[in-house]
């Protein structure tokens, strides 16, 4: 009986393929998880603290547009206005708003001097209404620092605006935060809205750490007001229904105007998402805006999408060719690569979710790493159709 090592690698042509194809997919899912999915709490741990005197930090214009969120503004607006930062504004637009948001602002300016507001009339143009908004918070802004965030969002510690600020000091123009999710343990898919938010975050994060920015959220994210007018306000997207924070943000930066905060003190948090509904509305955005980035950047995890399906693909059809064959060493070959690639997943992914406060992800990590993607296909479907008649109007 041969036993030598030649003979245990005694493979048919069909067999190499297979072998040379799945070793390929795991090496490049293995780049993609070192050389980028890594990034933000490698950063993040290698950070220096930055120690710079209150004298030496610019002064801060806080925007948020606002629709109909008086109880959100009630809940969240004083823990923007009690930041500790020397020296900040935060203006708020009342976006035609019909509910009690103008009594909630009047109430918090009589003991926040720092606090402006200015509106949109109702009768305003629903399709820019947003784009709107914000370009009358940027030119009512005092400050050429401009920090966006959401009224239904709150900054997770008092720290925020200097996180920020501290970016700013160093020389960069646009800086790009996360925006965590507080959901209820009784919300369907939590676990999985959770590491969708995680991965998305680590997508755009990582890609800013290695110089090649490619979008923003406007939950956490800020830029130099020069660089607004210097793009014409937002003018080149004004065909586009949203956009005004990721598709900005794929137009203005570049590998060396971009930072990136990540400590925990640097995010904002938020519960909106209550149900299913919500958390596809907040998620569709993206997804629509997406077909309009400029560049290759933002399609370049289109790459890692498509190798991880080869990889499955690839262990699945080891496993079958193996075993029909009777060639146990390509079955074997493709559960240790399977093996390995889990093992480094789960502990980058795992490693990022303690820094971004998303849970922990396990045995679950393989049904969610598989599904996500179709989920972003259905969900972006469902925009292009929600968005058509604005296109064709």
């Amino acid at each position: 009986m041969d036993l030598s090592f030649s003979s245990l690698f005694d493979f048919s042509v069909l067999e190499w393929i297979i072998a040379g194809a799945l070793l390929l997919f795991f090496l490049i899912q293995a780049l993609f998880y070192f050389l980028l999915y890594k990034k933000p709490y490698t950063y993040e741990a290698k950070r220096e603290k930055k120690d710079i005197p209150d004298a030496d930090l610019p002064p801060v214009s806080v925007i948020i547009a606002s629709k109909n969120e008086s109880e959100n503004l009630a809940k969240y607006l004083p823990s923007i206005l009690g930041q500790d930062y020397p020296d900040f504004e935060v203006i708020v637009v009342n976006s035609g708003s019909t509910d009690e948001t103008d009594m909630v602002l009047k109430a918090l300016q009589q003991t926040h001097a720092n606090l402006y507001h200015t509106y949109v009339p109702q009768e305003a143009e629903q399709t820019n209404e947003r784009k709107l908004s914000l370009t009358l918070g940027i030119k009512a802004a005092k400050n050429d620092i401009l920090l966006f965030t959401e009224a239904y969002c709150k900054p997770s510690s008092a720290q925020w605006i200097r996180e920020f600020a501290n970016e700013f000091a160093e020389g960069k123009d646009v800086v790009l935060g996360f925006c965590k999710l507080t959901i209820g343990k009784k919300v369907a898919m939590r676990r999985f809205i959770l590491y969708d938010n995680l991965i998305h975050g680590l997508k755009y994060l990582s890609m800013a750490i290695a110089h090649r920015p490619f979008m923003g959220i406007g939950r956490n994210m800020a830029y130099k007001k020069a660089l607004f007018f210097n793009e014409k306000g937002f003018s080149s997207i004004l065909n586009v229904d949203g956009g005004e924070d990721d598709l900005f943000i794929n137009r203005i930066a570049n590998g060396k105007n971009t930072g990136v905060v990540v400590s925990p003190e640097s995010m904002t948090e938020s519960d909106v998402v209550e149900n299913f509904f919500t958390w596809r509305a907040l998620k569709s955005r993206y997804l629509y805006t997406k077909q309009f980035y400029q560049g290759a950047r933002s399609f370049i995890f289109g790459w890692e999408t498509f190798s991880k399906y080869l990889f499955y693909l690839t262990l699945v059809a080891s496993l079958v060719i193996g075993v029909l064959a009777k060639n146990y060493i390509l079955p074997a070959l493709g559960i240790l690569l399977f093996l390995i690639r889990f093992w480094f997943q789960a502990l980058i992914i795992n490693r990022n979710s303690r820094l971004f406060a998303s849970g922990k992800f396990y045995l679950s990590l393989i049904f969610l790493d598989i599904f996500q993607p179709f989920n972003n296909l259905r969900f972006r479907k469902y925009a292009n159709k929600r968005n058509a008649p604005r296109r064709k109007a």
